[in-house]
């Protein structure tokens, strides 16, 4: 079990619709990832953009997963990120967590954006994924996911809740409060990666990635609104302590999530 978990996540445009040229994109911004990196975190849809048009651009699973599985082993860190994908005749809006042995957990968004009709295209998932990662626990969800905080809710399972992002500018106020109250409600860390650029919508992206810690203290300290290649390090002494001595958590309502 490691007491530290030093994270980075990237913040930068996207090619609309275009795997090919994303993927080239992401590998130059991994090679500029501090060595020291344990993981890394790519965007919601890292190898097209927030597109619908699944049956034109959407990938195997596999030909993500290994492509993903390459550049864990080469860089020898963890990473994590979600793209549209196609298995058995179904798409999928899904977030791999790949650890560099080759070993990997999936996560399907569970709430799909019905405002774009992404639940028109996508099949959602139905269960959480908590990864076990270097004894650090990572709750991961995607997107929309950040406005249902009954799904997030701790259960005594994780360690950091990670959300990966293509969420516009006209409602990132609502995503900057979001996180942080992900972090604060929860007792935990909250990374948030959203994107940056215009996309075939035309609707405009401006960031405002951050990672919180279990008071909701920002710990990112790059431009909000510019492209950023981000590490941060997560303390598990921060979140014992907090939760011991102040013990919100232990007076939380109980409830079952179904």
């Amino acid at each position: 079990m490691s007491e530290t978990l030093r994270i980075t996540y990237i913040q930068t445009e996207l090619t609309w619709e275009n795997p090919k040229v994303n993927k080239l994109h992401f590998e130059q911004k991994l090679s500029e990832c501090p060595s020291d990196t344990e993981l890394i975190i790519l965007p919601e849809m890292f190898t097209t953009g927030f597109s619908m048009n699944a049956e034109a651009n959407a990938e195997e699973a596999e030909v993500v997963l290994d492509w993903m599985k390459a550049q864990a082993r080469k860089y020898e860190a963890a990473i994590t990120g979600s793209a549209m994908v196609k298995e058995n005749e179904k798409f999928y809006n899904r977030m791999f967590f790949v650890k560099p042995d080759g070993s990997y957990a999936k996560y399907d968004k569970k709430h799909l954006f019905t405002l774009a009709r992404e639940h028109k295209t996508y099949t959602p998932g139905t269960e959480r994924c908590v990864v076990d990662y270097k004894g650090w626990k990572l709750c991961l969800l995607v997107c929309y996911d950040l406005r249902f905080p009954v799904w997030a809710r701790y259960k005594d399972d994780y360690d950091a809740l990670i959300y990966v992002a293509n969420w516009p500018k006209k409602r990132v106020a609502a995503w900057d409060i979001l996180l942080q109250a992900r972090a604060v409600e929860n007792m935990s860390y909250c990374i948030g990666l959203n994107i940056m650029g215009i996309d075939g919508n035309e609707f405009p992206y401006v960031g405002h990635s951050a990672g919180y810690d279990a008071l909701g203290k920002c710990l990112s300290d790059h431009h909000p609104e510019e492209e950023a290649i981000q590490s941060l390090t997560l303390e598990k002494s921060h979140l014992s302590e907090l939760r011991e001595k102040l013990g919100f958590l232990r007076d939380k309502d109980p409830f079952s999530i179904t």
